[in-house]
């Protein structure tokens, strides 16, 4: 009876691979959960095309180049939120005098995904102030991408990150 007794006790090769078995069980689970729901909350790559957009790089640096020529200035004044409906409001000027007359148009999207991109139109408020009105307008963060035309054909190219209260 001792025998069996002190055999009990003893850590065999049978208890050590049940031991590895379940630690490498237990990380394949948590690795499967963990990439399961990367994947389902971001579901790859939002920008199409990036190597053909990374080719015409030096095309992109040049059009800055033009635009930072022109000494335009946009600034974000105001956002607002209202259930789920909001505005943005835009400050635009050149040299501190406020622009007026320009075209704005532009898309508001999420940063994860494109699910909710709408399209933006500003309407001019005066003393370069521009106004649009944002239908479905949920908090958070938000990226903007606007262009604004004058009368000139001149264009000037804007992005910003917007939180939304």
């Amino acid at each position: 009876m001792a025998d069996h007794d002190s055999i009990k006790g003893k850590l065999t090769g049978r208890h050590v691979l049940l031991m590895v078995v379940a630690f490498f069980g237990v990380m394949l689970a948590a690795n499967v959960i963990f990439i399961r729901a990367a994947v389902r909350t971001f579901p790859g790559v939002s920008e199409e095309k990036s190597y053909f957009q990374g080719l015409h790089y030096n095309d992109a640096l040049a059009e800055r180049a033009v635009q930072s020529r022109l000494g335009w200035t946009a600034e974000v004044t105001e956002v607002v939120r209202e259930g789920e409906t909001g505005q943005i409001v835009i400050y635009m000027a050149k040299d501190d005098t406020a622009l007026t007359s320009l075209a704005l148009t532009g898309v508001l999207k999420r940063p994860a995904h494109s699910d909710n991109d709408q399209s933006l139109a500003f309407n001019s408020l005066g003393e370069g102030l521009y106004k649009a009105e944002v239908a479905a307008f949920g908090a958070g963060a938000w990226d903007m991408a606007l262009r604004a035309e004058n009368s000139l054909g001149e264009t000037f190219d804007i992005e910003a990150r917007i939180i939304a209260p």
